[in-house]
C-alpha cells in the first residue's frame, strides 16, 4: 500500500510591485508583471503599468516640425508674450514712472542696454497693445509657433524685438546742441510692433522657403508700411528693423533646414544678434557723447 502523495504548495497570490498590499490578477503587457487599478494606464491592448509608460516616453523620440523644432498644439510662447505685454500695460498705468524706466530711447541705450528688448513688453495705449497682440496672434500663436517650434519662434521673437531698437537707433543722431528739443536720440520708442514685424519678415522667407503663398502678408505689410509714415508718433525705423532682422533669421533657420546642417542653426542665430550688438557699438562709438540733464 503507497504512502498518500504531500499535498501541492499553495502559490501566493500575485501582488503590484508597487503596491504589495494589493492582490492584481492583471497584468502589464509590456512587463507582465502584476498591475493594480492605480498603476493601470491604457495601452492600444490592455493596459500598461506606469513604469514601463515612462520608460517608452524616455526612449520614444518627439516629432518635430520640418525645421527641427519640436511639435506642439498649444502656442505656449505665444500665451507667454501675450500675457507678460497685458501685464506690464496694466502695470504702465497703475505704476508712475514705469514706462519711463523700460522704453528705448538712444540716449539712454549706452548705458542701460535691457531697454533694447524691454521696451517692446510697453505699449503706449489700448489701441497699440490691441492691434500689436491681435497680430501676434493671428501671425505667431497660429502659424509661425506651430510651424518652428517654441524655442526657434521665442528666439525669432525675441531677436527682432532688439533689432527694431537697433534700427531705431542707426536712425538717429544726437542733437547738434544741448538744448534741442526735438531729436529721436530723446525721443523713447515702446510697443512690441518690431518683434512682430519681424513674424512677419520670417513669415515671408519660411513660406518661400515651403513653397507656399504670402499674398495677403504682403499687403499688411504695404498697408503698416504707409501708416507709418502717415500716423504721427509711429516709430517705422522699429517696423523696418524688425523686418529685416526677422527675414535674416529665418534665411538662417531655412538655411540650416537639412539634417547635415541643423548643427549651425543655433550658431547661425547667435551671429544675427552679434552683428546687432555690433551695430549699436560701432553707432554709439561714432556719436558725439550727450549728456541727458533732467
Amino acid at each position: 500500500m503507497s504512502e498518500p502523495s504531500a499535498p501541492p504548495q499553495q502559490q501566493a497570490p500575485p501582488v503590484c510591485p508597487r503596491h504589495p498590499d494589493r492582490v492584481s490578477y492583471v497584468r502589464c503587457q509590456r512587463c507582465h508583471r502584476p498591475v493594480c487599478p492605480e498603476c493601470q494606464r491604457p495601452a492600444a491592448v490592455g493596459v500598461q503599468c506606469v513604469d514601463c509608460v515612462r520608460e517608452q516616453a524616455r526612449t520614444v523620440r518627439s516629432a518635430t516640425t520640418v525645421f527641427g523644432g519640436r511639435v506642439t498644439d498649444t502656442p505656449r510662447v505665444s500665451y507667454a508674450i501675450i500675457g507678460i505685454c497685458v501685464l506690464v500695460y496694466v502695470l504702465q498705468t497703475i505704476t508712475p514712472g514705469l514706462t519711463r524706466d523700460i522704453w528705448f530711447v538712444p540716449v539712454l541705450g549706452e548705458s542701460e542696454p535691457w531697454r533694447f528688448l524691454t521696451s517692446a513688453f510697453a505699449h503706449g495705449s489700448v489701441t497699440h497693445i490691441l492691434f500689436n497682440m491681435l497680430a501676434l496672434w493671428m501671425v505667431g500663436a497660429q502659424y509661425l509657433e506651430r510651424l518652428l517650434g517654441a524655442a526657434r519662434y521665442a528666439a525669432v521673437y525675441l531677436v527682432s524685438a532688439v533689432g527694431g531698437s537697433v534700427a531705431y537707433l542707426l536712425m538717429s543722431s544726437p542733437p547738434s546742441n544741448d538744448f534741442a528739443t526735438r531729436s529721436m536720440w530723446l525721443t523713447p520708442a515702446v510697443g512690441a510692433s518690431g518683434a512682430v514685424f519681424g513674424l512677419f519678415g520670417a513669415l515671408l522667407v519660411l513660406n518661400r522657403h515651403l513653397g507656399r503663398s504670402s499674398a495677403g502678408m504682403y499687403a499688411t505689410i504695404g498697408i503698416n508700411a504707409v501708416i507709418g509714415f502717415v500716423v504721427p508718433n509711429v516709430a517705422w525705423q522699429a517696423h523696418l528693423g524688425g523686418l529685416v532682422t526677422g527675414a535674416a533669421l529665418a534665411a538662417v533657420i531655412a538655411w540650416t533646414t537639412p539634417r547635415e546642417r541643423r548643427r549651425w542653426q543655433w550658431p547661425g542665430v547667435a551671429a544675427v544678434v552679434v552683428v546687432l550688438v555690433l551695430l549699436s557699438v560701432a553707432k554709439y562709438a561714432v556719436s558725439p557723447s550727450f549728456v541727458l540733464v533732467g
